[in-house]
């Protein structure tokens, strides 16, 4: 079975607890650098909309309101998490 056949689509919406994670699991993934400890592409894009929802206490969001750069770190997170990607 083709790579394509298995993937399954991401869920539109990301629930608080998913946010973290894919935070979390940037961070452990590229750990924060220098002197400010600055955190990685990934985590940072991430940081901004799950900030929001605590501002805003929410406990999700839809994928589709991400800009590009969180989209794409959440999603390859999914990937990732679920083996489908090396």
């Amino acid at each position: 079975m083709a790579a394509s056949a298995r993937l399954q689509p991401i869920m539109s919406d990301i629930s608080i607890h998913d946010l973290e994670a894919a935070i979390n699991f940037w961070r452990a993934r590229s750990p924060s650098s220098g002197d400010e400890l600055k955190l990685c592409e990934e985590a940072s894009a991430l940081s901004k909309p799950y900030a929001l929802l605590i501002v805003q206490r929410e406990s999700a969001l839809q994928l589709e309101g991400l800009d590009p750069k969180a989209r794409k770190a959440y999603e390859t997170y999914v990937r990732l998490k679920d083996g489908l990607e090396s």
